[in-house]
C-alpha cells in the first residue's frame, strides 16, 4: 500500500508534508504508512485517496494490482 501511495504522491508532484495536509495527518505518519510500517484505517485510505484526487477504489485497484505483479515474480 505504502509503496503506491509515494507512487501516486510523486506523480502528483507533492511532498509528504503536502499530502500530510492535504489529508490532516501528520507527515510523520504518511513517511510511515509509505514505508510499510503503518496499516491505515479504512478512514485513512479515503482521505489520502480524496487528497490524491481519486476514488479510493481506484486507489485500492493500484495496490491489488501491485500485489498481483509480486505474485508472479
Amino acid at each position: 500500500f505504502g509503496k503506491i501511495v509515494r507512487q501516486l504522491r510523486n506523480q502528483k508532484g507533492l511532498s509528504q508534508e503536502q499530502l500530510a495536509d492535504l489529508c490532516e495527518l501528520d507527515r510523520t505518519y504518511i513517511s510511515l504508512i509509505e514505508r510499510g510500517l503503518r496499516q491505515p484505517t479504512l478512514k485513512t485510505i479515503f482521505r489520502i485517496a480524496n487528497s490524491l484526487q481519486i476514488t479510493p477504489s481506484e486507489l485500492i485497484h493500484h495496490v491489488e494490482g501491485d500485489w498481483n505483479e509480486n505474485i508472479k515474480n
